[in-house]
């Protein structure tokens, strides 16, 4: 199955833990703090693979994570980094956050590699804090945390030029016939159920590669058939051919049918339907002799609108040359720019809150008693050695300092009475 969408989480590595330790060997008086840095996580990557032109690789897995960053060592010893994570995509692939639709990077053009999450930084070891007041540090830094996003992949297929038209004209037809593509041909409708490439040859190497959009049809902006699936792969063609049955086999009238299709266009993007555009009128070796020219009658009413009509056939090839050339000359007049989509949302300005939370109440079991917990303590008490004189007033300031003590007080607490945080516990006095 053709796969060109997809929904991903993508998490960084987060960054290792500094560490705390102290040098002590004999005949060494005062060895002091050796606990080392702890190891940067790995970065998220995004990078195109040639040789991949679907994303069905991310509709059975859906959670990618980089490695996160070693801890500190003793003995100065730093902790390795954690080991970055590439994902291979298509080029022309879309990243985009999963819940504002923004764009994060186009894969496409020059932009071959792009760090879409970076990693952690890695906490710095008691070793860096060490001072002429402060000679025995008990406390680290603890590791950055991890950044992590929900994506969505959109495959937007590179090409210059997109065939669009209701099912069974032709389009599969003519696409074999100018170029190496194998599309599926049958007499029925969808037939081609993704979007097909091919590549075609012109002399003096002024080829153009053309895309089949398959099942365009009323409504298809809207979510009707299979066209809406497939609108977004004409958003970087230059040129639109417009291929329409001028013989009527199915009893539609063409005139009608390149009206509704233009209005679908119109309808997904403005900007897509104000794109040149030629319309090649297919099966002309099937109009029967003596009937109106439907050619005619579509050259009457589009040519005067600047569109340029050619009765071709994609079967026998008839016309098929002098509309690859017209074309050719279209894509000459149209900026040679590659359509990138911009980067609208920047994962690097995403709020990481170094600052954690925690709440402080008052015990509904024990009188006198107050707890006081949450992943800002947890952190604190995980890093902070309270067996020391030093680590214990490190810790009191933090305290003060993050106004912990206030809302303690606001609470009312008095002197005597029990503050516990999670397995600490200890008696308040001013």
């Amino acid at each position: 199955m053709f796969a060109d969408r997809a929904k991903i989480y993508i998490r960084s590595g987060k960054g290792g833990d500094g560490h705390v330790s102290f040098r002590r060997e004999l005949f060494v008086p005062n060895g002091g703090p050796d606990g080392g840095d702890g190891g940067k996580g790995g970065d998220v990557i995004f990078e195109v693979d040639e040789g991949l032109n679907t994303l069905s690789d991310y509709r059975h897995k859906q959670k990618y994570s980089a490695g996160d960053g070693e801890s500190g060592k003793k003995t100065r010893c730093h902790g390795a980094n954690g080991e970055d994570l590439i994902l291979k995509v298509p080029e022309g692939t879309v990243i985009k956050e999963a819940e504002s639709g923004k764009v994060i990077a186009d894969m496409s053009g020059e932009n071959r590699r792009q760090v879409i999450l970076k990693g952690g930084r890695g906490g710095l070891g008691n070793m860096n804090f060490a001072t002429a007041t402060m000679q025995a540090p008990k406390y680290a830094q603890p590791g950055q945390q991890a950044r992590e996003l929900w994506v969505r992949l959109e495959l937007k297929v590179i090409a210059d030029v997109g065939l669009v038209g209701f099912p069974n004209v032709g389009k599969s037809t003519l696409l074999a016939r100018v170029t190496n593509a194998k599309p599926k041909i049958a007499n029925y409708h969808f037939t081609t159920l993704n979007p097909n490439l091919g590549v075609v040859d012109l002399e003096g190497g002024r080829g153009f590669v053309i895309a089949d959009i398959p099942g365009l049809i009323e409504g298809a902006s809207e979510g009707i058939g299979l066209g809406h699936e497939f609108l977004r792969h004409i958003e970087r063609t230059k040129v639109l051919i417009h291929m329409v049955d001028a013989a009527s086999t199915e009893g539609r009238d063409p005139v009608d049918d390149i009206e509704k299709i233009n209005l679908e266009l119109k309808a997904y993007n403005e900007e897509i339907g104000a794109r040149p555009q030629v319309i090649a009128a297919n099966k002309i070796d099937v109009i029967y002799e003596g009937d109106e020219d439907p050619v005619q009658r579509i050259r009457d009413v589009f040519e005067s609108q600047g569109i340029k009509v050619f009765a071709v056939s994609a079967v026998s090839g008839k016309g098929i040359k002098e509309l690859l050339y017209y074309v050719r000359e279209l894509l000459d007049t149209v900026p040679d720019e590659a359509v990138v989509f911009e980067q609208e949302f920047f994962p690097e300005d995403m709020h990481i809150d170094e600052n954690l939370t925690y709440t402080v109440e008052k015990s509904a079991e024990e009188a006198n008693t107050y707890i006081v917990e949450g992943p800002k303590i947890e952190k604190m008490l995980g890093y902070t050695n309270l067996d020391s004189e030093k680590g214990f007033t490190f810790f009191q300031r933090f305290l003060k300092e993050q106004g912990i003590l206030d809302e303690l007080e606001a609470a009312g607490i008095q002197e005597g009475d029990t503050v516990r945080m999670y397995g600490l516990q200890f008696d308040y006095y001013k």
